[in-house]
């Protein structure tokens, strides 16, 4: 079974950073999949905020640009999202998930909680 698990999240001040983490497991395929970070808060619809490529190139959402860093550990199956400079409206569920590439994918994990609050 396919799975992806998330972890790192907390609370934390305005200006403060955390780092993400996203576990792989069951596949033979991360190593092909671009893989993405999405984030969904109350009451409005998820979005994709970063994305990485197998060959590790990455793409951010307008409003994380130059405080999120998406990064990916092909050994570990794991990918990574270091979140600097946090603001109020970055609090959300984070979640990770394929964005592309073969193979089946994992349905939707717990996510983890971020939350930006003084």
């Amino acid at each position: 079974q396919v799975q992806v698990v998330e972890s790192g999240g907390g609370l934390v001040q305005p200006g403060g950073s955390l780092r993400l983490s996203c576990v792989v497991s069951g596949t033979i395929y991360f190593r092909s999949w671009d893989m993405g970070w999405y984030r969904q808060a109350p009451g409005i619809q998820r979005e994709l905020v970063a994305t990485i490529t197998s060959g590790a190139w990455t793409n951010y959402e307008d409003s994380v640009k130059g405080r999120f860093t998406i990064s990916r550990d092909t050994a570990r199956a794991t990918v990574y999202l270091q979140m600097n400079s946090l603001q109020p409206e970055d609090t959300a569920v984070y979640y990770c998930k394929p964005v592309r590439g073969p193979g089946r994918y994992p349905s939707w994990g717990q996510g983890t909680q971020v939350t930006v609050s003084s």
